[in-house]
């Protein structure tokens, strides 16, 4: 399998390329040349299945035989070494808890992915890779504890100054060893903005072999498609159409949802659920997509002005706006409904769901004013991550599960920085 720019001004490379460069030469990111629906009979049997022979045979087209299909199997079994239970909310609407891995949130699964796909990678290479990851929340500490102790490389964390939740931060700045993290004066787009600009700095890449672990990577985005078909398998004897509810920032989620959509999943509709920052609503009412600062939200991994993976849901849908709307429902909400909906689920379903859940609920009911199906909305993070806003609504105390209180008391450990030049600074020194 190759990979292609969607910038189109750049030559067309191999997944280990595109992993290990994150954007291509162009700026663009990264997508495969084809996808090939799975045989009816994988879906028709998928109750038979573990969760990574699923695994396997969905992405193996992606990867195989960069990485042959022994190390394959065995990158899907160490990466999804934990569940991925579907909870019955109402007999309308279930959520997918994507919480149960080292650092409690679903973006567990692509960061230890990719780890392992590039310490395969660099296995024989004398030259360290350094990752360069923004994170507006819980990708940080994925990616710090899904790269921790690596061989040949070194990850940089940049996260926004008093823009994640406590517990966030403890999680990326306390592990050390290969870990470093930065603290940036600003907010998501602007850690972004620096990521994207170093990969572009032909002095800083003249010297030193960088990758990002954000979304934008193909080995992070990819696997994501995973959670969909599980989903699907614990669902199909009970629902014929399933719709999704993404909590959405960075948009990779929703986007790999699709992804598994093109492998032959059935799904009816996909929801993207947004705080505040209301970009992809906006375009899909108007036609227009006009990236705006981020605004701060209680559902931070979602504050994201201009979702760098809005363009690859595009090309999902050969840029027809028609086809886009036919398949995508979009939805913004505030704070305060997100509360509201946090005490609902509390009070009405014995739920305790973390923010970014609680917006995924608010699109599943949305949805189902005008349309019929059986909404699974995502619950993308441990409520516990957000225990000031959780605890502060429902009421109640929340106990710390044991991922979460190991990190608790631990030092913080960050380098301030402000501007691009500081972290080039950084880098090079």
């Amino acid at each position: 399998m190759n990979y292609y720019s969607l910038n189109k001004k750049a030559p067309n490379t191999t997944f280990a390329d595109a992993v290990i460069r994150g954007l291509a030469p162009d700026r663009g990111l990264y997508f495969p040349e084809s996808i090939t629906p799975l045989e009816a009979s994988f879906f028709e049997t998928i109750e038979d299945k573990t969760n990574a022979e699923i695994a396997f045979e969905a992405i193996k087209q992606f990867i195989v035989p960069e990485i042959p299909e022994t190390v394959l199997k065995t990158i899907v079994e160490e990466t999804l070494n934990f569940d991925f239970p579907v909870v019955e909310i109402n007999d309308h609407i279930s959520t997918l808890e994507l919480f149960h891995g080292p650092t409690m949130a679903f973006k567990d699964v692509g960061a230890r992915f990719m780890a392992r796909c590039l310490g395969y990678f660099n296995k024989n290479n004398t030259n360290e890779v350094t990752v360069l990851v923004a994170t507006s929340g819980d990708t940080g500490g994925a990616v710090a504890n899904g790269f921790l102790g690596v061989k040949g490389v070194n990850v940089v964390i940049l996260y926004p100054s008093g823009k994640v939740s406590d517990i966030q931060e403890k999680q990326l700045t306390t592990l050390g060893q290969n870990i470093t993290a930065l603290e940036v004066d600003g907010v998501f787009d602007d850690c972004q903005d620096m990521v994207k600009q170093a990969f572009i700095d032909k002095e800083l890449t003249s010297q030193m072999q960088l990758t990002s672990a954000n979304s934008i990577n193909i080995a992070r985005w990819l696997p994501q498609l995973f959670y969909y078909l599980f989903a699907y398998k614990q669902l199909k004897a009970k629902h014929k159409d399933i719709a999704f509810s993404i909590p959405s920032g960075n948009f990779g989620n929703i986007c790999a949802g699709m992804v598994a959509q093109k492998l032959g999943l059935p799904v009816k509709q996909f929801i993207a659920a947004n705080n505040a920052n209301d970009t992809v609503v906006n375009y899909m009412t108007t036609k227009i997509y006009d990236p705006k600062p981020s605004v701060q939200t209680i559902s931070n991994a979602m504050d994201v002005g201009n979702p760098s993976n809005f363009i690859r849901i595009q090309e999902l849908h050969n840029n027809n706006f028609e086809a886009l709307k036919a398949n995508l429902s979009s939805y913004s909400y505030t704070d305060n409904e997100t509360k509201a909906a946090l005490l609902e689920l509390y009070k009405a379903y014995n739920y305790v769901a973390d923010p970014h859940g609680a917006v995924g609920y608010l699109g599943a009911k949305d949805y189902l004013k005008h349309n019929n199906a059986h909404v699974v909305f995502l619950e993308t993070a441990h409520p516990t991550k957000f225990l000031d806003v959780v605890e502060g609504v429902i009421e109640k105390t929340v106990p710390l599960p044991p991922q979460i209180a190991a990190v608790m008391n631990k030092e913080k450990v960050a380098t301030v920085i402000n501007s691009y030049e500081e972290l080039k600074g950084f880098l090079l020194k």
